[in-house]
């Protein structure tokens, strides 16, 4: 099998027919002209069910994660949905860290809770409480095992294959979100997950200039589900939006390795400032998932978060205060991004077990020139 880096660029990919063009063409269409009643050509009649650029997005993605098959949706969240969707029902459990995305707390308790679904937290890098909730669950009680590694925003890394040994002891399908990783840093199915899941719009579009989201799925007959909740609530991703993941996710492997040389040489310039309370990155050799990050991991990832002595108006300041880091949400992009979790990405989650620290900085590292990012963040620190 070709390596990672060759697969991203071909997989799913072959030249137009008709023209030879290298770049399959974005196919801009709702609809497609039948040969007669029922006699569709190449099984397309309408791209809410069917569209070759998704085609050629959905079946990279399989690709890259050794899946049978994936799903490109709106966004993220709207994946999650449409798998919790074809896998629970009234009754089911979900269990998640306790320092989960905080959009995928809220789906879950605001959304799936209300419909009879049972949530509960753990601290996921504790097997033996992760084992000890999955055991307490009534025999035959349909559980979702959600992991996140490394972990939104402060960085935990957890090991994916003992957690999906513990988890499918108890019969639970393990998740895993790997919007952090990519499927270049990290291959949660080689690992013994069931299903990945990804917000696209991260680091697989890597641009910012596209929302997104997918499911990849190592089983047949769940994926076939989630096929069909794709299909019947349409939350499909449009031609455009795919096409755009594709373009992004060619250069995937190659923004990913600067992403991460230059992430961890910012947070080594932090580590020690007098300003600086604590770095959360696993590239650095203290930090408790370090080991478990080197062994599950090709790299460490361009995300890191820092504490700021003095509190939330520290952080706020410098937050603020950067000038090459933009502040903004999201991340994953080839622009640096700088933001403030507890008022921005978790705001939702405050007052809860998942609240995050209001002294904490997020960063999303970029792929500018590394003297710059280090200069940036310390020159925001010395304000």
């Amino acid at each position: 099998m070709p390596e990672f880096s060759t697969r991203a660029i071909h997989s799913g990919q072959e030249p137009d027919a008709s023209t030879g063009a290298v770049i399959p063409p974005v196919y801009m269409t709702s609809t497609f002209v039948q040969d007669g009643i029922g006699r569709m050509r190449k099984g397309y009649e309408y791209s809410r069910s069917g569209n070759p650029t998704r085609d050629s997005l959905q079946e990279l993605l399989a690709d890259l994660d050794g899946g049978v098959a994936a799903y490109s949706f709106s966004s993220g969240l709207a994946a999650e949905d449409a798998l919790l969707r074809a896998y629970l029902e009234p009754g089911s459990r979900v269990v998640m860290g306790n320092d989960v995305y905080g959009g995928t707390h809220r789906l879950v308790h605001r959304l799936h809770v209300p419909w009879g679904v049972e949530l509960v937290t753990v601290e996921m890098s504790d097997l033996d409480a992760v084992r000890a909730v999955l055991t307490a669950a009534e025999p035959g009680r349909t559980t979702v095992l959600w992991v996140e590694t490394p972990t939104n925003p402060l960085m935990k890394i957890v090991d994916i294959a003992a957690l999906a040994e513990v988890g499918h002891e108890s019969g639970a399908l393990v998740v895993v979100d790997n919007t952090f990783a990519s499927p270049f840093l990290q291959q949660p199915i080689a690992l013994g997950a069931d299903v990945v899941a990804y917000s696209t719009t991260k680091y697989l579009g890597g641009h910012s200039d596209v929302v997104g989201g997918a499911i990849v799925l190592k089983e047949q007959e769940l994926a076939e589900r989630v096929g069909f909740v794709q299909f019947a609530a349409g939350a499909i991703s449009g031609p455009m939006d795919a096409w755009l993941t594709v373009r992004g996710i060619k250069t995937l492997a190659v923004r990913m390795e600067r992403h991460s040389r230059n992430a961890q040489a910012v947070a080594e310039a932090l580590v020690g400032h007098p300003a600086v309370e604590q770095v959360y990155y696993p590239g650095l050799s203290h930090h408790a998932g370090h080991e478990i990050a080197a062994r599950q991991m090709r790299s460490f990832g361009g995300m890191l978060s820092v504490a700021l002595r003095g509190g939330p108006e520290a952080a706020v300041r410098f937050a603020e205060s950067t000038e090459v880091f933009q502040l903004a949400e999201s991340l994953g992009g080839v622009e640096s991004l700088i933001g403030y979790p507890s008022e921005m990405t978790h705001a939702s989650v405050k007052g809860t077990e998942l609240a995050v620290p209001e002294n904490v900085v997020r960063l999303s590292v970029g792929i500018e020139d590394v003297a710059d990012l280090v200069a940036d963040v310390e020159q925001a620190l010395d304000r």
